[in-house]
């Protein structure tokens, strides 16, 4: 089913950019490319009224499938809430492993000295 409708989603998405690529604006847009003018294309009644309730039943169609989709993926459990419920495994600590205070490891043992460069100089 929701196969069915992204299918259907992604073609009418696409019959609605066409539908409106091809309504005449300011530069008569792209219905001039076809042979003339858009409104001598869909008849004397011209292009306006043909090609407005297409954009119309296209954008509702467009919006029926975009809530449904939506509806359907909230109703599926997601991929993250299927692997919430695994337990997770503890990490295993080293035997005198340091964590300097930069978050480096140490692991030779006894204290760090990363993160401190401090020169006979300073230390006077």
């Amino acid at each position: 089913m929701v196969t069915l409708i992204t299918v259907l989603h992604v073609i009418v998405g696409i019959f609605l950019i066409l539908v409106v690529l091809l309504q005449g604006g300011k530069g008569a847009g792209l219905g001039a490319a076809f042979g003339g003018s858009s409104q001598t294309v869909f008849g004397a009644s011209g292009a306006g009224s043909f090609l407005a309730k297409l954009t119309a039943i296209a954008a509702t169609l467009f919006m029926i499938t975009s809530i449904s989709l939506s509806y359907f993926s909230s109703k599926s459990e997601s991929a993250l809430a299927k692997y919430a419920t695994k337990k997770s495994v503890p990490v295993e600590k080293k035997e005198g492993a340091v964590v300097s205070p930069d978050g480096g490891l140490n692991v030779s043992g006894g204290t760090s000295d990363a993160g401190t460069q401090n020169t006979e100089e300073e230390k006077k």
